[in-house]
């Protein structure tokens, strides 16, 4: 399981005795792995004071939680035709060293082997100062998450709105990759090439009447060049004083001319867009870049049923004639950013734990410090409610009110804001690393 519960009972030899019972029970039951967990001494202050911080933790604690699931999502939506490998890049940098560096080690084996980081939060300041650097370094990495994912979801969403014009029917979609310099007349004073849409049933009436559709429109100039389930793309070429009466006339016949005039830069402008666009799409999760093919088709792994005729070496609309360019096979600088900044405010979270786990011991069990804080991984969902029956019968005697309100929900605890639900004879805090469920 990825659940852990994160406990601490009083140090005197009565509840370290209490703590041997729990491990000893909850073994020979096949309930739960268990590991003491390190906490350092910190300086306490007041009482007044842990009161507050007490309460500040608890929404940094959530707030931490929530960071890191949106931090796990945003690696989903950038690894999305990778999400096989997602789990695997979500890793805490830290808790296990070797060769005075910190390795990447996966989450619950941080968590298990969880060492306080002194160089980064010296145990030595005063709590507040503790808790104010993880506040802050929480927040600012929030920041550069909201800039970073809304950069990216900008790029995404101007790139769906390209692919969506190569997605619709000859009436909506661009015509840029379908139709070449070929199929027009261009540079002439007098003449005009244009794109007319016929339904297939009408192809015939097409061939035997466009020619008298107006004057001065050339003959046998017409020319099928693409076509989709409904109709097909021809060319006709006439005089440019004519062209308002022919668009009427063909209308009138149910033709309908696309709006369309060859613009050789305009076109060469698009799809260098749309390459540039998916490769910067794409870097931002591997520095490796889509390029595509001279003449290929704009739109990655999107198939549109369009086909052009005529021309058997230009491409088919939509065919995904396209090669990688391997320029490194490191990871683009989102991902790259999201891993380390997710590791960051992981590491972050279990040490806000900790500091809760520190907090509400002295407040519960007062001074001089003196608990032992225990880690305990539950083998399966189905064992935690014995667990948890274990727990409350070996700690009865910290809280005998608190221990009878868990068998009894219309029990108050005198003095307490919490639901019975969240309150034990035991300092008890939850650990979920299923950030992706």
């Amino acid at each position: 399981m990825s659940e852990f519960w994160l406990i601490s009972a009083p140090g005197d030899k009565e509840n370290l005795q209490a703590l041997e019972r729990m491990n000893t029970v909850t073994s020979k039951s096949n309930l739960s792995y268990n590991t003491k967990f390190a906490i350092p001494d910190f300086k306490v202050g007041t009482l007044d004071s842990l009161v507050g911080l007490s309460d500040e933790l608890g929404k940094l604690d959530t707030f931490a939680e929530s960071l890191i699931k949106r931090m796990a999502q945003s690696v989903v939506e950038v690894m999305e035709d990778s999400k096989g490998k997602v789990q695997e890049n979500l890793l805490a940098n830290g808790g296990v060293k070797e060769n005075m560096k910190c390795l990447k080690i996966d989450l619950t084996s941080f968590v298990t082997h969880f060492e306080w980081d002194m160089a980064k939060y010296p145990a030595k300041q005063p709590l507040v100062n503790v808790v104010d650097t993880l506040a802050k370094q929480l927040a600012q990495i929030e920041s550069d998450l909201k800039s970073r994912t809304a950069a990216y979801s900008a790029l995404k969403t101007t790139l769906e709105n390209l692919e969506k014009r190569s997605t619709g029917n000859l009436f909506t979609r661009t015509l840029s990759d379908i139709v070449s310099k070929e199929d027009f007349v261009l540079d002439s004073e007098y003449l005009v090439t244009l794109l007319v849409i016929v339904p297939k049933p009408s192809y015939a009436q097409w061939r035997k009447t466009y020619e008298s559709l107006s004057d001065m429109v050339v003959p046998r100039s017409t020319k099928l060049i693409a076509e989709d389930n409904e109709g097909g793309l021809f060319t006709v070429t006439l005089f440019r004083k004519v062209i308002d009466d022919f668009k009427i006339k063909a209308k009138e016949n149910k033709f309908t001319v696309r709006e369309f005039f060859y613009d050789e830069k305009e076109i060469k402008r698009e799809r260098e867009e749309m390459t540039r666009l998916l490769s910067d799409k794409k870097q931002q999760y591997q520095t490796s870049c889509v390029a595509l093919k001279k003449g290929s088709s704009t739109f990655r792994d999107h198939k549109v049923k369009v086909t052009p005729l005529g021309n058997p070496d230009r491409p088919a609309a939509g065919q995904t004639d396209r090669e990688r360019e391997s320029e490194g096979e490191g990871e683009g600088p989102l991902l790259r950013w999201l891993k380390v900044n997710f590791s960051e405010a992981f590491v972050a979270w279990i040490h806000i734990k900790a500091l809760r786990v520190f907090v509400e011991s002295v407040l519960r069990y007062g001074l001089p410090v003196n608990f032992q804080a225990v880690l305990l991984q539950p083998h399966k969902k189905s064992a935690t409610k014995r667990l948890r029956e274990v727990l409350n019968s070996v700690f009865r005697h910290l809280d005998e009110v608190a221990a009878a309100s868990i068998l009894d929900a219309s029990v108050e605890i005198p003095g307490l804001q919490l639901s019975n639900q969240d309150y034990f004879p035991y300092v008890y805090f939850h650990i979920d690393l299923g950030l992706l469920d």
